[in-house]
C-alpha cells in the first residue's frame, strides 16, 4: 500500500477543498429577438476572467447536401477545425472574414490538414462552388459558451461569481452589448433580448 508524502496530501485537500467552495450553478437561458421570437442557434459566451484557458479538442464541420452541418459552431480560440466533404460533388470552402481568411481548394473526401482559429470573432463560411452554402463558426476566448436549441433555450453550469456575457443572434457581425450578471445559487434563469 502506498502513501502520499505529506506535501502531496496538503494539495491534496487543497483542492478538495477549493472544490467543495467552488458551487456550481445551473444556468438556463431563453435568447429572443428584437420582435420577441425566440432565437434557434444563438450563441451566448461567458467571461469571468480567471479561468484559465482550456487545451480546446479538435472540431469538424460536415458538407453534405450542399449545406455545412452544423451551420452554426462556436469554438474557443486555438481550435483546429476539419471540413470532410461527404457529398459527391466536390466543394471548395474560404473565408474572406477578419478573423481568420483561409481556403480549401476544390476538393472532395478529407483535406489533409484541419484549419487554426486562433483568433476570436465571428468567421463566415462559404463555398465558391455553390453559392447557396453559407455556415458561422463563431471563435471564443472563453470555455463557457453555449449555443441555443430549436426552441431558442441552452443550459450551462457555471461557479458562483460575476461573469460578462455577449450573444449573437446567427449571422449578425457583431454580438450585442456585453451585459454582467451575478451567478449564485443553485439554479438561475437568463433571459436575453437581443436587438
Amino acid at each position: 500500500m502506498r502513501f502520499l508524502s505529506r506535501p502531496l496530501l496538503g494539495a491534496g485537500l487543497w483542492l478538495l477543498c477549493l472544490g467543495l467552495s467552488a458551487h456550481a450553478a445551473e444556468v438556463t437561458l431563453t435568447v429572443t429577438d428584437a420582435a420577441g421570437r425566440l432565437v434557434t442557434d444563438a450563441v451566448v459566451a461567458f467571461y469571468d476572467k480567471k479561468t484559465p484557458a482550456i487545451s480546446p479538442a479538435p472540431g469538424k464541420i460536415v458538407q453534405k447536401n450542399k449545406m455545412f452541418n452544423p451551420k452554426v459552431t462556436v469554438i474557443q480560440t486555438g481550435t483546429k477545425v476539419n471540413f470532410p466533404n461527404e457529398d459527391t460533388v466536390r466543394h471548395h470552402v474560404y473565408s474572406f472574414s477578419p478573423a481568420k481568411k483561409f481556403e480549401l481548394k476544390l476538393y472532395s473526401g478529407v483535406p489533409t490538414d484541419p484549419v487554426l482559429f486562433d483568433q476570436a470573432g465571428l468567421v463566415t463560411l462559404g463555398c465558391n462552388i455553390h453559392d447557396s452554402m453559407v455556415g458561422y463558426i463563431y471563435v471564443v476566448d472563453t470555455p463557457f459558451f453555449v449555443k441555443t436549441d430549436d426552441q431558442g433555450k441552452a443550459m450551462i453550469k457555471l461557479s458562483d461569481g460575476q461573469y460578462s456575457y455577449q450573444a449573437w443572434l446567427p449571422g449578425q457581425n457583431k454580438p450585442g452589448t456585453e451585459q454582467k450578471v451575478n451567478i449564485e445559487g443553485a439554479a438561475t434563469e437568463l433571459k436575453i433580448a437581443l436587438p
